[in-house]
């Protein structure tokens, strides 16, 4: 099994819509770092998992400087957009999505 994975840091804002009052209620933004972790049993014919470039287009280049309430179609906690990442990206199996030091969300399929 051949694994890769990519590191990315996208500035953004966004607003929670909870069950609970918060103050993530309001829009806020953080300096997001997002890992997207892929795997494969064969590389493709370019001796790859998956090529970072595209992993970076499909996730920095759509979110990065956003409202991530415009931009996704759900209430966009850490961990929807850690499982939004991964239906992104193939051979991605995990994200992890930092919003801030010490609040990491995982996703695994």
């Amino acid at each position: 099994m051949y694994y890769v994975q990519k590191r990315m840091e996208i500035s953004a804002c966004h607003q929670l819509t909870l069950s609970y009052e918060s103050k993530c209620e309001a829009l806020h933004g953080h300096n997001w770092i997002i890992v997207v972790y892929c795997k494969s049993e064969t590389l493709n014919r370019d001796g790859m998992v998956e090529d970072f470039t595209i992993i970076k287009r499909k996730i920095h280049g759509y979110l990065d400087h956003t409202n991530l309430n415009e931009k996704l179609p759900f209430n966009p906690t850490a961990e929807n957009i850690a499982r939004w990442c991964v239906e992104q990206i193939p051979t991605a199996y995990k994200c992890s999505v930092q919003e801030s030091e010490g609040n990491v969300a995982v996703y695994e399929k």
